[in-house]
């Protein structure tokens, strides 16, 4: 009897091993797809835990709206004639704080459903703000004797306003105001408002107090919009992510929460303290000095100061870096096991190749599956062990061997643990990984320095 695989060369023995690689790529593909289609389901129950509870929330305001008569001149072409109509028409003007002050406390909390969960919070704002015409006024072309004082409205937005809590207070000196939900009498935007008399304002500033409670989940946002704003943040969340527009100028994190402080004037934000635009509407996009309250509601992200609540570890991220790393593992199980034909004489045959590199693509299923319930680390350590074990002992057949076996295992193990650290080092992930890289392509060199791909090995009679 002669053994058909005896008279295949190294070279061709190499071919089949790259094949079978490749079509193992399709499998590895798959459980991409698949820790996608999780992370995605993951996004919509959280979505439907905080379904009720408040979205990721934007604050803006307070602003002063003052509506003001205006003239506007208008022609037309009549039985060929033109005529020159002058209207009188309402129009608002939007005054920012010059200063305001606030002061924000977020307790927060995981609310769990099944194997998923979300962050959320409860958020109370405590904050004060001095309104005052600027001196350069004019420039606007309003003046005091246009506006309706007695009909301004004190504006607070809320992106979601379905986490408002009950009772927001706020105050002019000693006089609580009466709060109505909107973003104003117009009806545009979201929040609350107030109707105020602010006949006093051209000759003196007029100082708001104000507190209020919300709900949220996942990011506190606020857009600034006052001449010099001061927002200070504590939380008892102890993993918050800076983003946005604006930084902290300082921030403080422990495991118990963290604190942080803005400080943003307005020539950062680059508008001036008054601006002007049509009765429910906004100033153009275009025009320098855009309604700072419309300008939140527009979701401006450049605009605004955003605190993230992060989890420490999101398995689905880290499962889908790991499985980027998938071709390492295959490539040098299938290396080892080449090296053990080539050399040692061992005969291994595709379907061997196969049927390992299969446990290897199953690694990253049982991952992605434990992890969802035990936590991503738990469940590296079980699917690595699980699927190390299963390998060595197959192996153990395949090469005839125990001690070739072990090495099998130990290299499967040295991997799993590699690539735990590239995982945990994301800075210095590609370094180590080329390294590695380096020190494999050249002990195959040095081992296989001295091998004939082409040459036939003689074939054995029995």
């Amino acid at each position: 009897m002669i053994r058909l695989d005896g008279e295949r060369t190294p070279g061709f023995k190499l071919f089949m091993t790259i094949v079978v690689g490749l079509a193992l790529s399709i499998p590895l593909f798959s459980v991409y797809l698949l820790a996608y289609d999780r992370e995605s389901q993951s996004q919509e129950a959280a979505r439907s835990i905080t379904a009720g509870w408040g979205g990721a929330q934007t604050m803006t305001g307070p602003v002063l709206v003052i509506p003001y008569k205006t003239t506007t001149t208008e022609t037309t072409l009549e039985n060929g004639q033109s005529v020159t109509r002058t209207n009188e028409v309402t129009r608002e003007l939007t005054l920012v704080p010059e200063l305001i002050d606030l002061k924000t406390g977020m307790k927060s909390r995981v609310r769990k459903r099944s194997i998923y969960e979300a962050v959320v919070y409860d958020a109370d704002v405590t904050g004060k703000a001095r309104f005052a015409f600027p001196p350069d006024l004019n420039r606007t072309g309003v003046q005091p004797a246009q506006m309706d004082l007695s009909r301004a409205e004190l504006r607070f937005g809320l992106s979601d306003a379905k986490g408002l809590g009950a009772n927001p207070r706020v105050a002019i000196g000693d006089q609580p105001l009466r709060l109505q939900p909107g973003g104003g009498s117009t009806g545009s935007g979201r929040g609350f408002y107030a109707w105020v008399d602010a006949a006093a304002l051209p000759t003196r500033p007029m100082i708001v107090d104000f507190a209020y409670g919300f709900r949220g989940n996942a990011s506190l946002s606020l857009a600034p919009n006052a001449g010099d704003t001061h927002w200070a943040v504590q939380s008892s969340w102890p993993h918050p992510s800076f983003v946005g527009g604006f930084l902290p100028g300082d921030h403080h994190e422990t495991v118990s929460g963290f604190n942080a402080n803005y400080r943003v004037g307005n020539l950062a934000l680059g508008r001036s303290l008054v601006s002007t635009s049509d009765v429910g509407g906004s100033s153009t996009p275009a025009t320098a000095e855009r309604s700072a309250y419309a300008e939140a509601a527009n979701g401006d992200n450049a605009q605004v100061a955003e605190i993230d609540l992060i989890q420490p570890v999101d398995l689905y991220s880290q499962v889908n870096r790991a499985v980027k790393y998938g071709f390492l593992f295959i490539g040098f199980t299938f290396l080892a096991l080449l090296m053990f034909d080539v050399i040692g004489g061992v005969r291994v045959s595709p379907v061997e190749y196969l049927l390992m590199g299969g446990a290897l693509v199953l690694f990253f299923v049982m991952l992605l599956a434990f992890a969802e319930v035990i936590g991503f680390t738990p469940a590296y350590v079980l699917a690595s062990a699980a699927i190390a074990g299963l390998n060595t002992a197959y192996s153990a057949a395949v090469l005839g061997s125990w001690r070739r076996a072990a090495f099998i295992g130990a290299l499967l193990i040295g991997l799993y643990a590699v690539l735990y650290i590239l995982l945990s080092l994301e800075a210095f992930s590609l370094l180590i990984g080329s390294l590695l890289l380096f020190t494999a392509l050249a002990g195959v060199m040095y081992a296989t320095r001295r091998i004939d791909w082409g040459a036939r090995r003689e074939p054995e009679a029995t």
